[in-house]
């Protein structure tokens, strides 16, 4: 059986020790589209930190493609998407570090014809300082009907009004074929007959990475261009990105809360990014 929910929830994935430089950090903000006029990403003097580096950052040296292999939990690559992710800060990203990753199952979900994988990863400094908590969601298809939760209904309403604020932002045609640089190798992203196997006419571009575009917009038009500012950033994978594709990004303000929609234009807004918030500190 690929999923036995009962060896899987809780189970201890591993520990990581990682550590990453400036260069780094440049290249991940390379494959997120930032240019010449955001220095403050791509320029070592004064450089600072998107806070979804955290995605990246302990898989930088890895150059396979990922496999789904955890205690209790075997899964072809090919039936995988990526559904949620979320970010918790507890302080600023430095531009070089070295770190501990501790990871483990934190649920697993049936959803029937699907199955979901609940990834929580503690990061802290080699000092033993938090840097930052990340939750991730893995949507398996056909590996439901195993017998366990659905899981909590957690989708995010948005103000039943316009948009405060709506920007469109590119994506590149080579966007997915830099981003893979930084860790992700799933062929999904390069590979076309992998992707047509997969159930798609052309390689996609990778979920984080425009999760990581929507994170580097909010911060640069509505946070003064400081991502120290962000406390935690979450959202919902809702479809795909073909590199090149324009993402229009909706938000609304709710108190210290940006609530966000991302679709892609030239699809008819095809929803891309749904149940987005981002909180913000004063």
């Amino acid at each position: 059986m690929p999923i036995d929910p009962a060896v899987a929830i809780g189970a201890e994935i591993g520990e990581v020790t990682f550590a990453w430089t400036s260069s780094d950090v440049l290249l991940y903000h390379l494959a997120l589209g930032a240019g010449p006029d955001e220095l403050r990403y791509t320029y070592e003097q004064d450089l600072v930190v998107l806070p979804t580096f955290a995605t990246v950052a302990a898989n930088l040296r890895v150059f396979d493609p990922p496999a789904v292999s955890f205690p209790g939990v075997e899964i072809d690559l090919a039936k995988v998407l990526h559904g949620k992710q979320e970010i918790t800060l507890h302080q600023p990203i430095p531009t070089s570090g070295k770190a501990v990753a501790r990871s483990r199952v934190a649920d697993v979900y049936d959803k029937g014809k699907a199955a979901v994988v609940v990834q929580e990863v503690s990061v802290t400094s080699s000092s033993g300082d938090p840097l930052w908590t990340a939750r991730s969601s893995i949507f398996a298809r056909g590996e439901g009907g195993f017998g366990g939760s659905r899981g909590p209904s957690d989708r995010v309403s948005c103000p039943p009004r316009e948009p405060d604020f709506v920007f469109e932002t590119p994506t590149l045609p080579q966007q997915a074929l830099l981003y893979r640089l930084c860790g992700d190798r799933n062929p999904l992203h390069a590979d076309p007959a992998f992707a047509r196997a997969a159930g798609f006419d052309r390689p996609i571009l990778h979920g984080l990475c425009t999760y990581g575009i929507v994170a580097r917009v909010l911060v640069n038009e509505l946070l003064d261009g400081d991502p120290a500012r962000v406390a935690s950033f979450a959202t919902k994978f809702a479809g795909v990105v073909f590199p090149g594709e324009t993402l229009r990004i909706r938000v609304w303000r709710s108190g210290s809360e940006l609530l966000v929609t991302t679709s892609a234009v030239e699809r008819d807004d095809a929803p891309v990014l749904a149940d987005t918030v981002l909180v913000s500190t004063p």
